[in-house]
């Protein structure tokens, strides 16, 4: 039976169990990097986030008249400007934060993002959009097949997972380790104490054994010492508070706010990671989304959102690591356009997508949909309900694939999807 090394860096060190595998993840250990490194951060919006609520075009008309009480009044969003087809657009009122990275140049909203024949499946769509492949929803993910194509040997924590399971846009022959939290990332050990040191000693002993005459311990050893290596670079990150100050902090009960913490405690510290996955749920929005309620469902998803990412950024461009990185954001579709009778959104098609970060060329990317009902609206299917596609997705991948992680988009994505008007890198 084939094991990867996925199956031994997940939540800490457990156990070890002997096994039969190629020894293809045999190889010496590089430890972390020195000088600047490009960090991507991914971030999943997961459920299908409601573009419209988002990014309001709030002057048209059928904006208001198609959702009478979802609409976000026009004097209440945040003004951006106008895109290239001169609609007025404003982000929800409470994505301040964003206002903010947005007014200094440095956050790029790509409308109208998706592909031919939207699945409007949460599974499939997500699917989907990780492999970056609407014909082949089973591959390796799009940022799993970048790290498998980057020279050996491999740093084991050259990728980070938040979350527990490992997502679908990471999976390929390269091992990432699932570290939702830091400090819960250890040696594990029934004991404490001199006892776990002991332990975790001997483990280190057992594993730096090679036996190069029997091949399935080769692999079990290697695969736990580079396990093991891990460990205290990451319980480096455990002790990062951050280097804020006043009310723009990493919200101590937030799960994605902590999230961004840990990824900007590894960035610091210097572990060797270079691309991350963030996620934040909540946005199946088909009741009550309330979103201009304080205290709503939306209202709320947004507070979440903006304010972890102005904590985010204002760190990293305290520690001067902004120029050095990139958040990238994807859902699996956006939302229809028209209300439910249950106050909310079902599913969509097209959403919106953005960039974030110290070298991205901010700004209004693409065109708003036109929401009339008109059912020969070019910028609107399924019978005028959803949001019709502009940009192919993967335009948008092959932006953060050519320009910022220098790899050829064309292989890595199996075709040329790279198109003009969209330099926000």
């Amino acid at each position: 039976m084939k094991v990867t090394r996925r199956q031994f860096v997940k939540g800490g060190i457990a156990a070890f169990t002997v096994t039969y595998a190629a020894p293809e993840f045999l190889s010496d250990v590089a430890f972390a990097q020195s000088g600047h490194v490009r960090n991507l951060v991914v971030l999943n919006l997961s459920g299908g986030n409601d573009s419209l609520s988002m990014l309001a075009p709030y002057n048209d008309p059928f904006y208001t008249s198609r959702r009478p009480t979802l609409a976000i009044p026009a004097g209440q969003v945040l003004q951006v400007g106008t895109d290239s087809s001169k609609v007025a657009l404003g982000l929800h009122p409470r994505l301040t934060g964003l206002k903010t990275i947005f007014d200094q140049g440095k956050l790029a909203l790509i409308q109208r993002t998706g592909y031919p024949n939207q699945s409007r499946s949460h599974f499939l769509g997500t699917d989907i959009w990780s492999t970056g492949d609407p014909n082949n929803s089973t591959e390796f993910g799009w940022v799993g097949r970048y790290l498998d194509s980057l020279p050996s040997p491999l740093d084991p924590l050259v990728g980070w997972n938040t979350t527990a399971n490992l997502p679908h846009v990471l999976q390929g022959r390269t091992a990432v380790p699932a570290i939702a939290s830091p400090s819960g990332y250890a040696f594990s050990s029934p004991n404490s104490g001199t006892e776990a040191t002991i332990e975790r000693s001997t483990a280190v002993r057992i594993a730096s054994h090679v036996p190069v005459d029997r091949p399935e311990l080769a692999f079990v050893y290697g695969t736990s010492q580079a396990a093991l290596t891990t460990l205290d670079r990451v319980a480096t990150v455990a002790t990062y508070t951050g280097t804020l100050t006043g009310t723009a902090n990493y919200a101590a009960n937030n799960g994605f706010a902590q999230a961004l913490k840990a990824v900007a405690g590894a960035m610091v510290r210097g572990i060797g990671t270079k691309v991350f996955y963030v996620t934040t749920g909540g946005f199946d929005t088909h009741s009550a989304q309330n979103v201009n309620a304080t205290g709503g469902a939306y209202y709320n998803l947004m507070g979440t959102l903006g304010d972890g990412l102005l904590a985010f950024y204002n760190d990293l461009r305290n520690q001067g690591l902004l120029d050095d990185t990139l958040i990238l954001s994807f859902s699996e579709f956006g939302r229809r356009i028209s209300e439910n009778g249950s106050n909310g959104t079902d599913h969509g098609a097209a959403s919106v997508m953005f960039a974030m970060g110290g070298k991205v060329n901010g700004g209004l990317y693409g065109t708003a949909p036109n929401l009339n009902l008109d059912t020969k609206n070019p910028t609107l299917e399924n019978s005028a309900g959803d949001v019709a596609f502009e940009t192919d997705f993967r335009s948008v991948y092959a932006q953060v694939i050519d320009n910022w992680l220098a790899t050829d988009s064309t292989k890595l994505l199996g075709g040329n999807f790279r198109k003009s008007g969209i330099g926000f890198i």
